[in-house]
């Protein structure tokens, strides 16, 4: 069993056993509440005043187009991307580790979150950002990067109200038939164990034999989507949402493409931000990018690192196992990664 040691104050206690349960949920997101969060001692409560005291002040940049939120000392309290749901806000020190796997850690002042609609310029005006600014600002409650920890080895498991389990160690996908490696296609409502409806009214039905599975692009929907309220769309066409497979989220995924794919090696990592999604081509097809994972940061050792559900990690890891979990080290995926996206 792989064991998660993460200095993450705002995990979830508590374990939970469910058994395969097939239910439709039919809110077309899934939980509707979560257990509530303690906030790290000494962390700064949600509506604190800007470190540096005084009126926050907006600043336009571009490449890509944004938005820079900063106190009257100059430091960076916010990023807001034109187009983009997620944002960056300066929040408490806190370490992501997997010990077993790596002895790289990251330790990161970056809390990722999702606006209630994507940034576009002068939203800082708009009746709704003042309270959402207050409520996030140096929150510690549970961000994207500290639900896609949830789902590493040793995670410890968490059910809601009714019996699903939402949390806990996932794995990649069941063994082949053939016995050699394990099979894709494991959709968030698979991990959980209930059906799914979507906003176009169609279903998604689990597979009990992918129980506690989730594949790299369905890891990505259910921290995103199911955990965090991000649309879903049922398949791979454009539209409202993110889609099912990871070319699909590339190339017509919603937000901005900070990283376009230009079928060769990426290399611009100063382009990217914590939780954005980078995506690589591992597998035959040169012309299909074919995994997706979320950027993590840079860690203790200088490198850029992401976590993603692997195949031969058998799940979520931000570790080492089967391929180093690197952008910029000559490794299997460094040399794999093509594109970025900022949803």
């Amino acid at each position: 069993m792989r064991v998660l040691m993460t200095v993450l104050a705002v995990l979830l206690a508590g374990v939970g056993v469910v058994l395969f349960v097939a239910q439709d949920r039919g809110d077309g997101r899934g939980v509707a509440a979560f257990p509530p969060i303690t906030a790290q001692p000494g962390a700064a409560q949600p509506g604190a005043a800007p470190p540096g005291g005084g009126a926050p002040r907006f600043e336009r940049l571009a490449e890509p187009a944004r938005t820079v939120v900063r106190d009257a000392a100059g430091t960076t309290l916010a990023t807001f991307t034109d187009g983009a749901r997620t944002a960056v806000l300066t929040g408490p020190s806190r370490t992501l580790a997997e010990p077993r796997f790596t002895t790289a850690t990251v330790t990161t002042t970056a809390w990722v979150r999702l606006l209630p609609r994507p940034w576009s310029p002068n939203a800082e005006t708009e009746p709704w950002f003042t309270p959402w600014f207050d409520q996030h600002r140096g929150s510690a409650e549970p961000d994207v990067l500290a639900v896609a920890t949830q789902y590493l080895d040793g995670a410890p498991n968490e059910a809601d109200a009714d019996g699903v389990r939402y949390r806990g160690d996932a794995s990649f996908g069941p063994v082949a038939a053939s016995g050699a490696g394990r099979l894709e296609r494991s959709d968030f409502y698979d991990y959980l164990g209930v059906r799914h409806t979507f906003a176009d009214r169609t279903t998604g039905t689990p597979d009990p034999e992918r129980l506690r599975a989730v594949d790299c692009s369905g890891f990505v929907r259910l921290v995103y989507g199911y955990r965090l309220g991000y649309p879903l769309l049922p398949g791979n066409k454009p539209g409202p949402g993110l889609p099912r497979r990871a070319y699909a989220i590339a190339d017509s995924g919603p937000g901005v493409l900070v990283v376009p794919n230009e079928h060769r090696r990426a290399a611009a990592y100063t382009a990217l931000q914590p939780g954005d999604l980078v995506f690589f081509e591992v597998e035959d097809d040169e012309a299909t990018l074919d995994h997706a994972a979320v950027y993590l940061g840079v860690d203790n050792t200088g490198h850029h690192r992401f976590i993603s559900s692997r195949e031969r990690a058998n799940g979520p890891t931000m570790g080492d196992l089967g391929g180093t979990s690197l952008l910029d080290d000559g490794g299997h995926y460094s040399l794999a990664w093509r594109a970025a996206r900022r949803i």
